[in-house]
């Protein structure tokens, strides 16, 4: 592991606390945690690395989330699942691909991403707030298994950022659930993405584990404290802070590429 600074430390695990609520609430937290990695570790560390330790990290806090929301809300486990053996396919196979993958792409790939949610959710200001009525067709279930598993899958293992907020508009659409069902249902196929992402990170020798296991500590937390947020406020409420943490990150992205 390469040398770190204690304040560097204590910051990075700050970032994976405010992460993991995000991430628990509407999915994205590795829009916060990842750039924060990019920055926090030493010049010359390898992308890889970034990404690997960020999938250590965020596994903890999605897996603390998914339990919460699981005990509360009503999420069809069997159809998550499915989607999730899907995804841990995909992201393993992202995952792969990503070993040689520099900063220098990260960074553009991510607010493309980015500004492409803010479009979305911002001309469907309905979306989400409540469910359709009636049950999702099978056709609907499949496409979700393709779209939510294997594609959405694939993005977590090569990139990583906003898949969580990826699974939650694809879960909204494809399945007719409201924000706050998605939310719970995308936690678990975001478990098994992280998982397939991991195993591949670590077998790459891609993952600072070191550093991983304070960050979780604190990601498990923000995530367990963000599920409750969620529960308790409802659709309208995760739908403003999807909003809002969508449009600060591409300000932020945007003033680093351009400005800074």
């Amino acid at each position: 592991m390469p040398e770190i600074a204690l304040t560097t430390v204590a910051l990075l695990c700050l970032a994976a606390l405010v992460a993991g609520w995000i991430d628990a609430v509407v999915g994205g937290g590795g829009l916060l945690l990842l750039p924060a990695l990019l920055l926090g570790l030493p010049a010359g560390t390898p992308a890889s690395h970034a990404l690997g330790t960020n999938k250590a990290v965020a596994i903890v806090g999605t897996a603390g989330a998914a339990v919460t929301y699981a005990r509360k809300a009503p999420v069809d486990v069997g159809t998550a699942v499915r989607i999730g053996l899907a995804a841990l396919a995909g992201s393993s196979g992202g995952a792969f691909l990503a070993a040689g993958m520099s900063t220098d792409v990260l960074k553009p790939v991510i607010m493309v991403v980015l500004l492409a949610v803010a479009a979305f959710v911002i001309l469907r200001p309905s979306f989400g707030t409540a469910p359709a009525p009636g049950p999702a067709t099978r056709r609907r279930r499949i496409a979700a298994i393709g779209l939510a598993g294997v594609g959405i899958g694939f993005y977590d293992g090569l990139v990583g950022p906003g898949t969580g907020t990826f699974l939650v508009l694809a879960l909204t659409g494809l399945l007719h659930l409201d924000l706050v069902t998605a939310s719970a249902t995308a936690k678990i196929v975001n478990c098994c993405t992280n998982a397939g992402a991991l195993a591949m990170f670590a077998w790459q020798g891609a993952v600072l584990w070191q550093l991983a296991a304070p960050m979780a500590v604190f990601n498990l937390a923000g995530g367990m404290l963000g599920a409750h947020t969620a529960l308790k406020r409802g659709s309208g409420f995760v739908r403003i802070v999807l909003l809002v943490v969508v449009t600060a990150l591409v300000a932020n992205l945007a003033y680093e590429q351009w400005l800074a």
